[in-house]
C-alpha cells in the first residue's frame, strides 16, 4: 500500500472525527427515547462505528490526536444533548444528506450507500415527530407569521399616509386585537367543523348495538364495509369475522375513528392561534409603545419583524428538512414585500385623518 499524502491524512482524520461525532449525536438522542426509536438510533450509532473503523484502518499509525467534528456536527451534538427533539432529527437528516462519500474514492461504495439509507431512516424518525406536532406547529407558524406581516403592513401603511404617531399606535393595537380574535374564531370554527364532519362519518352507535339481533348474512353486512371503502373480498372476510364475534362492531381494523386525536381540541387550537397571532402582531407595535416616532419607529419596527421572520422561516426550513437559510429568506421576502406594498399605498393616498 502506498504511503498516503498529508492531504489524505488530514481528510481521513476529519472523516474519523465526524463519524465519531455523529455516532455520539445518535446516542445522545437515543438517551431521550424509549422502545423502538431508541433501538433504531443506537443501531445508527453502531453503523457510524463501522465507518469509523474504516478510517482507523486507513490511518493506521497516522491517527494522531483526537480531533473535533466539523462545526455543524458539533452544533448538532449540543442540540441533541440539550433537547433531543424533532428539530434535531431534522438537522441530522440534512447532515446525512451532505455526505461527501459519493465523491471520495477513499470511501467505499457501501459507505456512500449507508449514508443514503441513514438519511431515510432519520427522515422516518423525524416524520413521526412532524406528524405529532404538525397541528400545533402550523398554528404557531401561521399565527405568528400572520401577526408579524399583517400588523407591520398596517402600521407602515397608516404611518406613510401622514397619520400621527398616536393614530399609528392605536391602529396597531386595534389590528393586534382584531386579528387575534379573528384568527382564534376562525381556528375554532375550522377545527369544530372538521370534528363534526368526522363524527358524522363514524359508524352509528345504534347500528353497532343492533348487529347481534339483525336478520342478515355475511354478504349483506359486507355491503356496509364496501360502502366504507374496503375491497369486496376484504369486506366479506370482515363481515364473517364480525358475525362470529362475541362483540361485533362496524369499525374495520385500522379505521381512524377518533376525531379528537385527528384534529385536536377546537378551544385549544383557537387559544393557540389567538396567542401566536397576538405575539407576532405585538412586535411591530413595540417601538411605538416605547415612544419611538418617525423613521426611527419605522426602522425599529421593520428590523424587529425582520428578525422574527428570519427565525420562523429558519424553523420551518429545519423542520421540513430543507435549508433554514432559504426558508428564512423566503419568509423575509414575503413579509417585507407585503409591508412595502402597503407603505407605497399609504404614500400614494396621503394623510386622510
Amino acid at each position: 500500500m502506498t504511503e498516503p499524502s498529508r492531504s489524505q491524512v488530514r481528510r481521513w482524520r476529519q472523516y474519523l472525527a465526524d463519524e465519531r461525532a455523529e455516532a455520539a449525536v445518535y446516542r445522545d438522542i437515543a438517551s431521550r427515547r424509549t422502545g423502538e426509536e431508541r433501538e433504531i438510533l443506537l443501531a445508527l450509532a453502531d453503523a457510524e462505528g463501522r465507518h469509523e473503523q474504516h478510517w482507523l484502518d486507513l490511518l493506521g499509525n497516522e491517527v494522531g490526536h483526537p480531533r473535533r467534528g466539523d462545526f455543524r456536527t458539533r452544533v448538532l451534538g449540543f442540540l441533541a444533548r440539550q433537547f433531543g427533539s424533532v428539530f434535531v432529527l431534522a438537522l441530522a437528516q440534512r447532515a446525512e444528506a451532505r455526505s461527501a462519500y459519493n465523491a471520495d474514492d477513499d470511501a467505499t461504495p457501501a459507505m456512500a450507500a449507508d449514508e443514503a439509507i441513514h438519511e431515510e431512516v432519520v427522515r422516518g424518525l423525524a416524520t413521526r415527530g412532524r406528524v405529532k406536532m404538525s397541528g400545533t406547529f402550523r398554528a404557531a407558524v401561521f399565527g405568528a407569521n400572520d401577526g408579524l406581516v399583517s400588523n407591520l403592513a398596517l402600521i407602515l401603511g397608516i404611518g406613510a399616509s401622514g397619520a400621527s404617531n398616536q393614530t399609528v399606535l392605536l391602529t396597531g393595537l386595534a389590528g393586534l386585537l382584531a386579528g387575534a380574535l379573528s384568527m382564534g374564531a376562525g381556528e375554532f370554527v375550522s377545527v369544530r367543523s372538521q370534528r363534526e364532519l368526522l363524527e358524522a362519518s363514524r359508524p352509528g352507535k345504534a347500528a353497532g348495538e343492533a348487529l347481534p339481533h339483525l336478520d342478515v348474512d355475511a354478504n349483506e353486512l359486507a355491503l356496509v364495509y364496501r360502502a366504507r371503502g374496503m375491497a369486496a373480498d376484504d369486506a366479506q372476510t370482515r363481515a364473517a369475522e364480525v358475525l362470529g364475534s362475541a362483540r361485533p362492531s362496524l369499525v374495520a381494523p385500522g379505521e381512524v375513528v377518533d376525531e379528537h386525536e385527528a384534529v385536536g381540541s377546537a378551544i385549544g387550537a383557537a387559544l393557540a392561534s389567538f396567542c401566536f397571532f397576538a405575539s407576532g402582531a405585538a412586535i411591530p407595535v413595540l417601538p411605538y409603545l416605547l415612544g419611538a416616532d418617525g423613521w426611527d419607529a419605522v426602522a425599529w419596527s421593520a428590523g424587529l419583524v425582520g428578525l422574527a421572520l428570519v427565525g420562523t422561516g429558519a424553523a420551518v426550513g429545519v423542520l421540513s428538512g430543507a435549508s433554514p437559510g432559504k426558508g428564512a429568506l423566503r419568509q423575509l421576502a414575503i413579509g417585507y414585500g407585503a409591508a412595502a406594498a402597503t407603505y407605497v399605498l399609504g404614500l400614494a393616498l396621503g394623510a386622510t385623518v
